[in-house]
Order: C-alpha cells, then structure tokens, then sequence
C-alpha cells in the first residue's frame, strides 16, 4: 500500500494484486513504466530507511476529566453577571494602568470575562476539551491550578511589554497555557524513549503548530496567548518530574482550594 502511493505521487497506474497460488500481495503496472516504477520504489526505500513509520509512543495514556464543565458554568455565571452589571467588568478587565498602580487581582479575574457571546462559546468550547485532558492527565486539581497561573503568566507578559494603556479580558490565555500544558507532556518521553529528542520535537512542534492555529487569529491578543502557551509549557515539563504529586489526592484538594481562593480574594478585592 505504501508504494502503491509512491507510484501515485509519480503519476504510475498501480494496482495491488493478490495471488492465490503464493499467498503473495504485489503490485500491477503497465509494462512501459515498470523500470520507472522500480526505480521509484527503490528511490523511496533508500530516503526512508532509517525512519520507523509505526512504532510505539512511550507516553501514558490520556484521560479526560469532565470536571472541566465546571469551569465552563463558571465562566458562563460570570458572562451573565458581567451582562446585568457595567461595573462589573469594569471591575475585572485586565487593565495595564490599574495593575501598574498595584491591582494585582486583575490578572485573574480578566479571565473570568468575555466581551461578547461568541468570544465565550469559543473559548469554552475549546477549554473544555483542552483543560478535561490537562486535568485528567495532571490531577483535577493540580491541572485546573496549573492552567489558571499559565493564564496570569500570559497576563503579567502584557502587563509587562505594554507600556501605553490598554485593557483585555477573556481566558483564551488560560485556554492556551493547557495547550501548553499537554505539549509538555511529551517531556516525560525524555526517559522512555531510544530517540528521546526526535520524541520530545515533535510532541512540541504538534503544540507549537496548533497554538499557531488558536493562538495568533487576526484580531486577537496574541501577547496574552503566547505567555500563557509558553507558561503552560514550562509548568508542564516541571510537573513530568513529579508524577506522585500529580495523583496525589490529598495535594489534588489544596491545589483545587487554592484555585478557589484565588478566584475569590481576586474578585472580592476587585468589586471591593
């Protein structure tokens, strides 16, 4: 089958054959192009001869956690209330100013808020899955915290290369840091491979090339998404080489408390 598409790709006719009397699968082709054909093949053999096309990838196996809904009710609560409320976003956006003259908060709860509906169906669509995977592969807890300060990560870089005045919110920052969060997953092939660096290049490159598709839309705040895919990334490869506190239950609970509380004292002080 593999070099019936090489034939293809060079403009040969080809068609597999099986015969009964050998037991054998080969290839028909016109007679005229049968040296070209074997010329190809053979061409195609020496390119790749060193390159396993299949082969086993030495990473575990990924679960989806579906307590990511909850996250999604909860940016939906904070949308409506943000809706009834002018103040209330106001309160919460990310603005460089404000932060600049010690409103730290901001940083969080920008991302609890959406500017239209449209920006919230994206971003919870997409989060859903993205932080389902991170939080079944990282711990409930440990995942949904890990995401949350990729997110602030991705904030604190606009707030620290954005000099003029500007205001932001969304959580296509935090969306994106569990982006990077699953990309550094393939950091724990590091020990468990044979080809650890061709492993771990690519697992990245497949992130990079998907934080290109979601992260750098015209119109969209690119800062934002690349600190926090970058953050994401980095916090990631930190938590491979601690996989016991990963399924921990006891630090999956604290990791999830302090989640809670940082959502909270964030907008407590922000509508104080």
């Amino acid at each position: 089958m593999d070099w019936s598409l090489v034939l293809v790709s060079q403009g040969i006719e080809a068609s597999i054959e099986y015969c009964e009397e050998t037991g054998a699968w080969a290839l028909g082709v016109p007679a005229a192009d049968h040296d070209r054909a074997l010329a190809s093949i053979r061409q195609y053999r020496i390119e790749n001869r060193r390159w396993p096309w299949q082969r086993e990838v030495p990473l575990p196996d990924f679960v989806f956690d579906a307590g990511s809904l909850a996250w999604v009710v909860l940016n939906v609560c904070f949308f409506a209330l943000s809706e009834q409320d002018a103040h209330f976003r106001a309160a919460g956006v990310m603005d460089v100013a404000a932060i600049s003259h010690g409103q730290w908060w901001r940083l969080f709860t920008a991302m609890f808020l959406h500017g239209d509906l449209a920006h919230l169906s994206t971003n919870a669509a997409i989060g859903f899955v993205l932080l389902g995977l991170v939080m079944g592969r990282y711990g409930t807890g440990v995942g949904v915290l890990a995401a949350l300060l990729a997110g602030a990560a991705g904030n604190v870089l606009v707030w620290w290369l954005c000099a003029a005045p500007r205001a932001g919110l969304g959580a296509s920052g935090l969306v994106l840091g569990a982006l990077g969060l699953l990309a550094a997953q393939t950091v724990a092939a590091w020990r468990g491979s044979f080809r650890p660096p061709r492993v771990v290049i690519v697992g990245l490159a497949g992130g990079l090339m998907l934080f290109t598709l979601l992260g750098l839309s015209p119109g969209t705040d690119v800062l934002a998404h690349s600190g926090g895919f970058v953050a994401g990334v980095g916090v990631g490869a930190g938590l491979v080489f601690a996989p016991k506190l990963q399924r921990n239950g006891l630090v999956n609970l604290l990791a999830g408390l302090v989640f809670t509380a940082l959502v909270v004292v964030s907008w407590w002080l922000a509508l104080r």
